[in-house]
This record gives structure tokens, sequence and C-alpha cells, in this order.
């Protein structure tokens, strides 16, 4: 599966959350083996680029105006891997090309190869010459960034912008069916723009010594990139869009953190080797402004620290493409950025940590979990960040974040092959596998696998990792399923899609003044934080008040929320702002219904996400561990059972280590500070 844009993937989750593990279009392609996963230490190394070669091919490069590459004339050929990889019932592979097939041309609906993968996987394979000095990568990643460089526009009025999709006989395909955007895929900067960045600017530095003609030529290619986004999108900057009342960067590549994101991981690689480029030093310096000014809430307010991935939207978050963080600790090294680190460590100690705890990489919150399939992009992207960010917090996050390769994951079973590198193509919501391995699962599986490898402490821990025992974050309820009373009515939209967010089961409750909404819930184990998730219209609406209920019967108030003031729409595609707000009080343990009663106005209502004051993630296997979350401000303890003697390694709300505790087997107090974390292990 290949990621356009947050926007474009979300309405496509909303519309048909099934393609996760539908099968692709019918192969024309090779087979190869993938045999069962060979029994090796937690020690060992777990690259294995074996099926990432398997999906490379030939494709030829023809004389098209406005199309070239190094060294062309001279070999018209480079390598792309193929899109997708569908897996046969004998455990072997077919390549396949995405879209339809026409059988007359053999021509895919969009293509065989695509630059978004292209890029990623030179990456990769930059990435492994680097730390292993394979030179079998050295050569691929050569021949990825001549195809790479092909794809670009090397000339006219699109220069520097890139042609997405090309053909086996090497045709490009610049309006795929479906279409991408931008279409024409090379009339504007674009996902596939921030990936070219970052794939000519890590690749730079290292052929500039061992082939310097060549290093050269990625150079000059990557000025033309950035000059296209100097005369598109950076020719914004300094300029803030309104969204629902808040402030957005009007510079965003495609409006897009992520994007953005990954062409900073590139641009930092490559002024760090060339510190005197002004043009990079600048373009990076403001991309990386662009991303942390997305950044939102804090302990107690979603999303919790996050980057947001959109500029479009103030209701959506996503664990794939969620490098920000990676790119906000890479730029601040490079640019002796202090302010950009300490946003790094926010996001990574807060939302993410809370996002393992609430069950892993989920596609979508937009803004409740709404796509709980999860991919290997997500799982990469955030073993990614925590890597990035580095420290001791960060460090034992990304091993839990990585045991979702090896078993810790919905469906709890290993996804990834260390005997042949294969991988799936995601987990369904459910704990179905999709066991395709296309490019871009392949790639990010690589990339987490080579950043293990770069950390043997942190590889061991993750390989050591075979299982969930215990999921217990953030949880979502439903308007529409409690009692309503008055005249509240259950709607259900056309589209879950707004626009900008989803409404949580495809529903929602119009309670006008006067009537309520009574959600019944398992009674909570623990106190708990209840975030309402309401639709606020624009203007001054009325007010909802929210209360709790336990068993014994006791009504207990958790104060107010607005139903209006979302701001000025601007640029917002809807004028309402669907979102979770906060509550004063948290619910007591032991509350069994949740109330809304409507004071005056009329409110949208959507969902509850409640959130356990303290979430827990447990981790069975050869290493295994625990996770504790504190959503709260204030420091205190939690109650847990262990069947070992453990250590608990207890951080604070940046990642710093503040205290380590040594704790018996049994019932055990678990201390945590405020709006920090806890990772126990045996000692």
């Amino acid at each position: 599966m290949v990621h356009r844009t947050l926007l474009a993937a979300l309405v496509a989750a909303a519309t048909a959350a099934a393609t996760l593990v539908a099968a692709p279009a019918q192969a024309t392609t090779p087979t190869t083996a993938a045999g069962p996963a060979g029994a090796r230490s937690a020690s060992s190394p777990v690259t294995n680029l074996d099926h990432l070669d398997f999906l490379l091919d030939r494709v030829p490069l023809p004389d098209v105006p406005g199309h070239s590459t190094y060294q062309q004339a001279s070999d018209p050929t480079a390598t792309a891997p193929w899109v997708y990889a569908d897996r046969n019932a004998d455990g072997t592979y077919r390549r396949v090309g995405g879209g339809a097939l026409d059988p007359a041309t053999g021509h895919w609906g969009q293509g065989a190869f695509d630059a978004d993968d292209i890029s990623r996987a030179a990456v990769v394979y930059v990435r492994d010459w680097q730390q292993n000095r394979t030179a079998s990568s050295r050569d691929h990643a050569r021949e990825l960034l001549r195809s790479l460089t092909y794809l670009q526009t090397d000339s006219g009025p699109d220069a520097g912008n890139v042609v997405l999709w090309q053909q086996t006989d090497g045709s490009l395909n610049t309006t795929p069916t479906p279409p991408d955007t931008p279409n024409p895929s090379d009339s504007a900067d674009s996902f596939w723009v921030g990936r070219t960045i970052w794939a000519l600017g890590e690749a730079y530095p290292a052929f500039r010594h061992s082939d310097p003609g060549f290093a050269r030529f990625l150079q000059d290619r990557l000025q033309l990139s950035l000059g296209a986004l100097q005369r598109q999108s950076l020719a914004q900057y300094g300029h803030y869009d309104t969204v629902n009342g808040s402030r957005v960067p009007s510079w965003l590549i495609a409006d897009s953190t992520s994007a953005t994101a990954e062409a900073v991981l590139g641009l930092s690689a490559y002024v760090r080797a060339e510190p005197g480029d002004r043009q990079a030093r600048t373009v990076l310096q403001q991309e990386t402004t662009g991303i942390a000014a997305m950044q939102r809430g804090d302990t107690t307010t979603w999303p919790f620290g996050a980057v947001l991935p959109s500029a479009t939207s103030q209701s959506t978050w996503n664990a794939w493409g969620g490098m920000a963080p990676a790119a906000l600790a890479s730029a601040a090294a490079v640019l002796h950025r202090a302010d950009w680190q300490q946003d790094a460590q926010r996001e990574t100690a807060q939302l993410a940590a809370e996002v393992l705890a609430s069950g892993g990489p989920d596609n979508g919150w937009t803004p409740t979990p709404f796509d709980r399939n999860q991919i290997a992009y997500g799982a990469d992207s955030l073993v990614q960040s925590f890597l990035a960010v580095g420290g001791a917090g960060q460090d034992r996050l990304a091993a839990i974040a990585a045991g979702w390769y090896f078993g810790a994951n919905p469906a709890g079973v290993p996804v990834y092959d260390r005997s042949t590198g294969a991988c799936v193509d995601g987990i369904a919501a459910d704990g179905t596998v999709n066991r395709g391995c296309g490019a871009e699962s392949a790639i990010h599986t690589a990339l987490s696998m080579l950043a293990l490898d770069a950390h043997p402490a942190v590889r061991a821990a993750a390989a050591g990792t075979s299982s969930r025992t215990v999921v217990d974050g953030i949880t979502t309820v439903e308007a529409e399923g409690g009692a309503l009373s008055g005249n509240a009515a259950v709607v259900r939209p056309t589209s879950a899609w707004t626009g900008s967010a989803n409404w949580s089961g495809s529903a929602y409750v119009h309670a006008p003044a006067g009537s309520s909404v009574t959600i019944t819930i398992p009674a909570l184990r623990q106190d708990a934080l209840l975030f309402p998730v309401v639709s606020q219209a624009a203007g001054r609406t009325g007010r909802t008040d929210w209360s709790v209920t336990g068993a014994d019967g006791r009504s207990r108030s958790l104060r107010s929320t607005p139903n209006g003031g979302a701001g000025a729409q601007g640029t917002a595609p809807t004028s309402a702002f669907l979102h979770p707000l906060t509550l004063g009080r948290t619910a007591p343990a032991g509350t069994t219904t949740i109330t809304a009663t409507v004071r005056s106005g009329t409110a949208d209502l959507d969902a509850v996400l409640v959130r356990p004051v303290v979430s827990h993630l447990g981790l069975g296997g050869a290493a295994p561990s625990d996770l504790f979350v504190n959503g709260t401000t204030s420091g205190r303890s939690t109650t847990a059972s262990f069947d070992r003697p453990v250590t608990a390694s207890v951080y604070d709300r940046t990642g710093r280590l503040v205290r380590t505790v040594r704790l018996g087997a049994g019932v055990q107090q678990v201390p945590l500070v405020g709006g920090g974390f806890a990772v126990t292990a045996g000692r």
C-alpha cells in the first residue's frame, strides 16, 4: 500500500477499510521462495534485504523530453522495485503493479514502479552500504538513484517536480487511474518530491568521496528540487492559514508534515555534509519551522503533544508517515536548535508512548482510533522517531515499538521473517494478516531492522518480545449506543468523513437543549480521563454537562463542554470542528455510565475517549516487559502484579530517566511522575 496524502488515505479508510487485506491485481512476474523464519538469538543481526532484492527489476529509460539521468546515453536502463508482491499458497511471491493490468499493452492503471518506493528503497540501500559495507547495496543504491532522477522533471515550468508512476517498458504515466494529487503528478510539489529530497540528501554524503562525479550529479538534482519548493510551497514561507481557529503554516510540502518530515531527514543529512550550502540550509530551517508549528496539546489535552500530519485538519493523527519527531531531532542536531529537540521529546514521550499502550501504530486516529489497521510504515515511523530523539527513555520505547515485527501486535504472530527478509502488508483491526509484502512494507521493515542493528541493546529487547499480554489504553465508547432522552436522535451521515475528520462508528447524536445521552460502559477498573468528542459549531451554541454514575448509584459531575466556539473556519473544509475536549475531573473507578445533558443550545455528540489515568502495555517473550503511561500531570503510583522480580525505570514527560526501583514478585506499586512513563524488565 503506497500512501499519497493524509486526507486521501483517511477518505479511503472511511469508505473502504477492508482494502488493507484485499489482494492486488493479477501477477505477471516471476516468484521467489520465502521459507520459515530461522531460529536466531536476539543478539544476532536482523537485517535481511533478500525480499527487497527480489522486488527489484531493470527498467528501460527511453529518451523523453524533460527526463534524463546520470550516464543515460551509455546505460539506458536502471533499477526500480515493483510496487506490490502477492503471496502464493506455497509461500512464494509474485510481483504486481498498481491498478488494473491492460493485457494488450502490458501497462498497469497506475504503473509497475513509482518514485515513492524508488526513493525510499534508495535510502535503505544507502544506509545498508554505509552501515554494513555491503557492496551490492552500493550498486543497488546507485541504480535506484539513476531511476529516481529520471522520473524528476529536469526542465521547463515543472522542473524539480517528479513523475510518480512508470510502466515496465519505461514509459511515464503522469495521469494514472485512479488519479493522484497532484495530477499530473509532476505539476506541483508532493509526497514524492519530499521523498526524492530524502533520498538525494542521504545519498550525496555517501557517494561524495567514492564517486565524486555521481555525487555532484545528485547534488545538482537535489538543488533542482529545492528550487521547485522555493517557487511553489516555500514561496508562502512566513504566511499562515486559519483552520477552525488554529494558526497553521502555509508552506508545508503538499500541506503535510509527513511529506515535509521525510524531506527534512534528507536535508539534515546533506547539510551535515555540506554546511556551507546556503540554499539547503535555508530550506531545512524553513521546513522544520513549519513542522514544529503543527505541534498541539499536552499531557491532558488531545492530541497529547503530537505533531499533526495535515495542515488542513486539526482533528487527525496517523502512525504511517509519522516521522515528524525524527525530522525535528535530526534538524535540531544540525542547526543546533534545542527547542526542536524538546518538541521531538514531547511527542515521543507523551502521545507516542500512549499510542503503544493503546494498541500500537494505528493508521488513523481521526480523532478517535477510527482506522485501527496497522502497517510497517507506521511501526517504522515510531521506531525511527524514538531512536532519532534518543535517550534512555526513547530507546526503551523504540524496543517496545519494534516488538510489533516479532509478535507484539494485534495478530499475536511474527510479521517479519528474518531468514528471507519478507514481511506483511498489514494487520487488520480484527487481527487478520495480509501476507503480501510489497515495496513500501519491505522498505520500512528494512529501515527498522537496520536501525535495530545499529542499536544492539534495543534490538535484543525488541527481538525478545513475542506477544502482548496486556493492552489497557485509550478506548472509544459511541454516543449513538447510549440511551437517548428528550429529542436527541441518532444521525447516520452518508459518509463518515466530514472533510477533516471521521464520525466514529459512522454516526453521531444530535441533541437539542434539555435532551441527554446516557452511555453504559463496563465498570472502570481505575480512575479514567474522559474526552468527549464533540463537533463544535462556529459561534456560541450553548453547553453540555457531563456526569458519571457508579454501581452504587452515586452521580459525580465532570463539568461541562462548549457546543460551539470552533473559531474561524478559514481554509478548513467545514465550519464545524470535530475533536476531543478535556473535562476538568476524572471519572472514578467503578463508573458504569456516562451522561451528557445539553444545558443550552444544540450539541452534536460523536463519542467519548476513555483514557485510564495510567495506561498499561504488557509484553511477553524471552524479554518480557511492561510499559505504564501516566495520563495526568501529578505523580502517582499504579498497582501491578509481576511473576518475577523486576526493575522499574521511571521517566519524566520528556523521556529523561528520573529513578530506578527494584520491585519483587507479586503485587507491587510502580511509581510514575506527572506526564511520564515507566518501563519494567526482569533484572
